[in-house]
């Protein structure tokens, strides 16, 4: 814990010398765009942020967005630098297979385990970025699965999907981040073992207060559930929520429903399922559909998240 917190401590120090350094250099005349730009490639320097073991670090654009679609069984689209629905500030142009749910909760575990990474910079200079060394059965238990075949399989096939990502970034006043959601993953077959890389570029992602810190157990408690999922973690973003459309809300997931009724019914089900998982697990969250509005009030007891209005 002494060890977190130092870390904390100097991360927190770390950011104000570049910030100070910032104004200086704007102070002498420099262009402001510098600053946008540069925050996010120093602060990549310095590994990901060390949020608590309760909680998994999403950056806010990929939950405010379909990269992660709420998408139910079925066939996957290729996509070839296709632009992402996403709230205003948010793009992303993404190419690769259709990602969901599932892969967000495999890729958010590996970062959970990659933020330890600047604990050994040995292993990152050899493998060239974020590097962590994990067996499917320790991804699995992480992740609530029991360690079976179809389990691995499963597992095996999410990694390879997003490791076949190419991702471009770009949040408004903030930076940008272009490259794969997994560099690069090495498999040991006997061992079941898997050593992972992350482009450590992507820590630019988490600066500031641009990531969430997503309530695990609630997460877990709605799985199997993915349009819940995908609500639980775009309110999750939002300290004060504001009202929005329903079909809005069920754009931005990536699961648009043409007949207003049907979709109205389906986000009240998901938004239900979030009220009960969030209340098993002490953090409030209500809802209300007025009209074509979705109302949503929500706090938390559990845990401090980074969050935006």
């Amino acid at each position: 814990m002494a060890k977190q917190e130092d870390t904390a401590l100097q991360r927190k120090r770390t950011e104000a010398d570049i910030a100070a350094s910032l104004a200086r250099a704007k102070a002498r005349g420099k262009a402001a765009e510098t600053a946008t730009v540069d925050l996010p490639a120093l602060m990549s320097m310095m590994g990901l942020p060390q949020w608590p073991d309760a909680v998994r670090g999403v950056p806010n654009g990929f939950l405010r967005s379909a990269l992660f679609a709420a998408l139910g069984r079925g066939v996957r689209r290729y996509m070839e630098r296709e632009l992402i629905a996403a709230l205003e500030g948010v793009e992303i142009r993404y190419t690769g297979p259709q990602l969901d749910q599932g892969e967000l909760d495999v890729w958010s575990t590996v970062l959970h385990l990659a933020r330890k990474v600047p604990d050994f910079p040995v292993a990152a200079k050899f493998f060239g970025g974020l590097t962590i060394k994990v067996t499917a059965y320790e991804l699995l238990k992480m992740l609530g699965k029991t360690d079976a075949g179809d389990n691995r399989k499963t597992l095996d096939k999410r990694l390879s999907r997003l490791n076949a990502t190419a991702l471009d970034v770009k949040i408004a006043g903030q930076g940008s981040y272009e490259g794969s959601l997994i560099e690069k993953i090495y498999r040991a077959e006997d061992s079941r073992a898997y050593v992972i890389v992350i482009d450590p570029k992507i820590s630019g992602l988490f600066a500031g207060d641009q990531f969430t810190q997503v309530d695990w157990k609630v997460r877990r408690e709605l799985d199997g559930h993915p349009l819940a999922q995908w609500l639980h973690g775009f309110y999750a973003t939002h300290a004060k929520p504001y009202p929005m459309r329903v079909q809005t809300l069920l754009k931005l997931a990536g699961s648009s429903n043409g007949d207003p009724y049907s979709a109205a019914q389906k986000l009240r089900k998901a938004l239900t399922a979030v009220a009960n998982a969030s209340q098993l697990h002490l953090a409030n969250f209500s809802y209300s559909i007025l009209g074509d509005l979705v109302h949503v009030e929500k706090s938390s007891r559990k845990h401090k998240r980074k969050t935006l209005s």
